[in-house]
């Protein structure tokens, strides 16, 4: 995967999912606490350097907070210095969606679970070799679940 497969899949769509989870606002509030709620399904975004997950380095696998989706592996987990957890890639090719974001004043690429559509963060070009990508996570949008 590279960042001409990114633009890709924002413009024209993301790979087909393994499955789908829908649940309303409130089966969603039901589940989630203020903070994951408000990141995971208002995209939002948590503070610089403050997600338990920002310099985590235990082994295992990230999955989505809100359906378990498999998302990241923690062998593929950099330090950005961005203050957020960063991928070079994801779990599989169908574990994120990539869609166009213009909020804020800027062109950016949004990140989300494929399976419910949560928030996760945001794709960008700077990563290391081999893919030169960074996924950059709310800490608040995922699980490790260990190994």
């Amino acid at each position: 995967m590279n960042w001409n497969d990114v633009i890709r899949y924002a413009n024209n769509g993301s790979p087909e999912p393994d499955r789908r989870v829908e649940k309303t606002e409130a089966e969603w509030k039901a589940q989630l606490t203020a903070e994951q709620y408000y990141i995971t399904r208002q995209k939002g975004t948590e503070r610089a350097f403050t997600g338990a997950y920002c310099e985590a380095h235990d082994p295992g696998k990230y999955s989505c907070i809100c359906c378990d989706n498999l998302l990241f592996d923690a062998d593929l987990k950099f330090e950005s210095g961005s203050g957020w957890p960063s991928f070079t890639e994801p779990a599989k090719d169908n574990a994120i969606k990539y869609e166009k974001d213009t909020s804020h004043g800027m062109v950016r690429v949004e990140v989300m679970c494929n399976v419910c559509d949560a928030h996760l963060g945001h794709i960008f070009p700077d990563g290391p070799p081999p893919t030169g990508l960074r996924f950059c996570i709310n800490s608040a949008s995922i699980q490790l679940v260990e190994e």
